[in-house]
């Protein structure tokens, strides 16, 4: 990967940018897959797919290293809060609905 400054077209960027969207997909599904063994995981321990808890400090982890990083820590936090919902979801498909905790 090379660094914005260095490229010199469009064509260029756009080929990064791509390269990057592929990259991020993947990072998703391989989380996905960790999401997928959570819900496999949580029935043994008692747990629901919602740990209000968890759900604050995944975002917060989210937000803290989007600030690091000089990036708009609410875009990254609702973009997180999105998919944690979507991964709740995930789980309650196998685990059932919960009151969360």
């Amino acid at each position: 990967m090379r660094e914005p400054s260095e490229i010199t077209s469009m064509a260029e960027l756009r080929a990064e940018i791509d390269a990057l969207d592929l990259r991020i997909v993947a990072l998703l599904a391989d989380r996905a897959r960790f999401i997928d063994r959570a819900a496999e995981l949580k029935p043994a321990e008692g747990m629901p797919a919602r740990i209000r808890a968890r759900v604050e400090e995944v975002v917060n982890n989210a937000r803290n290293a989007a600030e690091a990083r000089g990036m708009d820590p609410e875009l990254i936090e609702a973009m997180w809060r999105m998919m944690v919902e979507w991964s709740i979801a995930r789980e309650e498909r196998v685990l059932g609905k919960g009151d969360g905790i």
